[in-house]
């Protein structure tokens, strides 16, 4: 948790206000790190002449809480987690009169050695509550460094105005020192610089104190930095390394080269002593680092020097050859399935047509799509190095032959029957939608029927086939107009049409027909039902144009001859009977009497014998 020191204090100008001085190279490990977490109790004595409370303090009292503005409306409610520790703090509540108000000493200092101190510091007085005027006073303190007898000031620096805001905010100040020869232990002691009144109230946390040196980097002969790699093929390894100080803090330097297997645990390597190191017969995956010091008794600990980032030799093994997801088997009617093999993490998978060499087929993918049988081949090498790959693994894929694919049938059932209907090729195993397991089967009603066959290698194909029932024909009736004559079907369907018995045609319309006695066939094209009905057809004019040019001059019936006893009436409009007579001898020439008619609509009426009586009208045109 982090440490926190709120204060109400009254500052005093200093030459050295705001003059941060952070470490600018490689800081080492705390030596000193207070964070407060021992609990809410009071500091032990030394710390502080304040004096310790429970919830917030008034002036010249502290707490150690992770509670902010408990009972104080004026202060902010939280701390930010933006410090270290993120825990308890040293809250104070500073007097009115400015002054020391914190005090702490420091040992196991290393002798000759840069350090850097740090702290967290925020403003807790919330400007958004306006209790103060203009933001109330700002927070301002001093931090001095002194020897351990106090008489020896060995750095001093000031924060310099820390405003109030509107909300929580942690701010880092700090300062760098040398310690001298035989030094081990310092005094640290922090001062307000404020005057008194409205804010001035502040906290502290994470007061930290830990070595300062160059910061270190490593490179290699082979122009690489922080990390080398090493093909297994290529081993047992030999690298140069070379350490590069950056010259920042330190005046003189003494060098410890150390390894790592884990990043944890470090090991000097003896005699290592200088900038360079150069080391053979590696065989694993190693971390290279340097401590640099000033003083070489300072190369012990790892408080009183500090060290390069890790540097890695990585060994590239070999990988292992791919696992085969499973060799694929497929009949020749089915897509080709991708062939798939499983590489470890950070491999790359190349396919092949050999075990050896051959020719690449496809690469940096763990499936491949075969165009033909055979056997291929997967390789796996490193993602992203220029070393050997593994074995290479065999996936077999085979094609089995699928049986000859048989069309699918549109067949038609009469009525009443049955049709066979066969699978081929023969020699197959057969399973039809029915059940049944023969080539052939017999079916008596209209559906959709299905077949798989199955040849000895297991491939199966299939087969459909449709079956509608025919319609069956039927003669609605019969027209005869003029010379055509008109055979009305009852359904539409696939039909033929006769006048004979003998010629059929699709159209159900004959044309030019002579008068006489006709039966009209109809039947399906499947030869299921023929169906006939015998009719008389007279050709009946529809006008006359009695003016003796030869055309159209009489009323006359074409094909009477062929029938029966006959008789054929002429009436006008109104039902008066014009003539009457035989219809084998039948004339009329549009007169009445002797007089001719007026062009106007006649009607006749026919009656043979054996047929329905025929009525109808014509015109006379004048």
């Amino acid at each position: 948790m982090r440490p926190l020191l709120v204060l109400f204090v009254i500052f005093v100008t200093s030459p050295l206000l705001g003059q941060y001085e952070f470490c600018a190279g490689s800081k080492g490990d705390p030596i000193y790190h207070q964070d407060f977490e021992g609990g809410n109790t009071a500091l032990p004595s030394g710390f502080t002449t304040y004096d310790y409370v429970t919830g917030d303090p008034n002036d010249g009292q502290f707490t150690v809480s992770d509670q902010l503005g408990q009972n104080n409306g004026t202060w902010h409610p939280y701390f930010p987690e933006t410090a270290i520790s993120g825990g308890k703090a040293l809250i104070v509540n500073a007097s009115y009169d400015s002054g020391q108000f914190f005090q702490t000493s420091i040992s196991g200092l290393c002798q000759n050695t840069t350090y850097e101190f740090s702290a967290f510091l925020m403003n807790v007085y919330d400007r958004s509550s306006e209790a103060c005027e203009e933001g109330g006073i700002p927070v301002n303190v001093r931090f001095e460094i002194w020897d351990i007898t106090e008489t020896i000031l060995l750095k001093t620096m000031s924060t310099g105005n820390v405003i109030s805001t509107t909300a929580p905010e942690w701010e880092n100040f700090g300062l760098t020192f040398h310690s001298q020869a035989g030094q081990d232990a310092i005094i640290l002691k922090m001062y307000n610089n404020g005057e008194g009144g409205c804010g001035n109230d502040l906290a502290i946390d994470d007061i930290i104190f830990r070595s300062c040196g160059d910061l270190t980097t490593i490179s290699s002969t082979e122009g690489s930095s922080e990390k080398l790699d090493i093909c297994e093929e290529d081993l047992p390894g030999t690298i140069e390394l070379n350490a590069n100080p950056d010259l920042s803090v330190y005046s003189s330097h003494f060098y410890q080269w150390q390894s790592s297997s884990d990043l944890k645990t470090w090991i000097d390597i003896p005699g290592e002593n200088s900038e360079t190191l150069i080391t053979d017969g590696i065989m694993t995956n190693t971390y290279f680092r340097v401590k640099v010091a000033e003083d070489p008794n300072n190369l012990s600990g790892n408080y009183c020097s500090s060290a390069s980032s890790p540097f890695n030799v990585n060994i590239v093994e070999t990988p292992q050859a791919p696992i085969n997801n499973g060799d694929k088997i497929i009949c020749g009617n089915e897509p080709y399935p991708p062939l798939v093999v499983t590489p470890e993490p950070g491999e790359w998978i190349n396919w092949y047509d050999q075990p050896f060499g051959g020719q690449l087929l496809a690469e940096k993918s763990s499936s491949f799509y075969p165009e033909k049988e055979g056997t291929f081949y997967a390789e796996a090498v490193k993602e992203g190095f220029l070393c050997q790959p593994g074995q290479r693994t065999a996936v077999i894929f085979k094609v089995l032959p699928a049986p000859e694919i048989s069309p699918d049938e549109n067949r038609f059932l009469c009525e009443g029957s049955t049709i066979s209907l066969k699978a081929g090729p023969a020699g197959m195993t057969y399973l039809w939608s029915t059940g049944q397991t023969t080539r052939s089967i017999e079916v008596s009603s209209a559906g959709d029927f299905s077949v798989e066959i199955y040849n000895s290698y297991g491939c199966k194909v299939v087969q459909k086939f449709k079956v509608d029932e025919v319609d069956l024909p039927k003669i609605k009736g019969i027209t005869s107009r003029e010379r055509t004559v008109t055979v009305e079907v009852e359904q539409e369907g696939e039909f033929e049409f006769s006048l004979n018995g003998r010629t059929f045609q699709r159209s159900n319309v004959f044309d030019s027909v002579n008068g006489g006695i006709y039966i009209a066939y109809m039947r399906d094209v499947f030869g299921c039902a023929t169906v006939s009905q015998k009719f008389a057809h007279l050709v009946i004019p529809e006008f006359i144009t009695p003016n003796n040019d030869g055309f159209n001059d009489y009323f006359e019936l074409n094909g009477v001859s062929f029938f029966g006893a006959s008789e054929i009436k002429i009436f006008d409009r109104y039902g008066k009977l014009l003539k009457v007579g035989n219809g084998d001898t039948f004339r009329w020439d549009g007169t009445s009497a002797g007089k001719e008619l007026p062009a106007d609509d006649y009607w006749y009426q026919i009656k043979i014998e054996g047929f329905d009586v025929k009525k109808g009208s014509f015109s006379l045109i004048r």
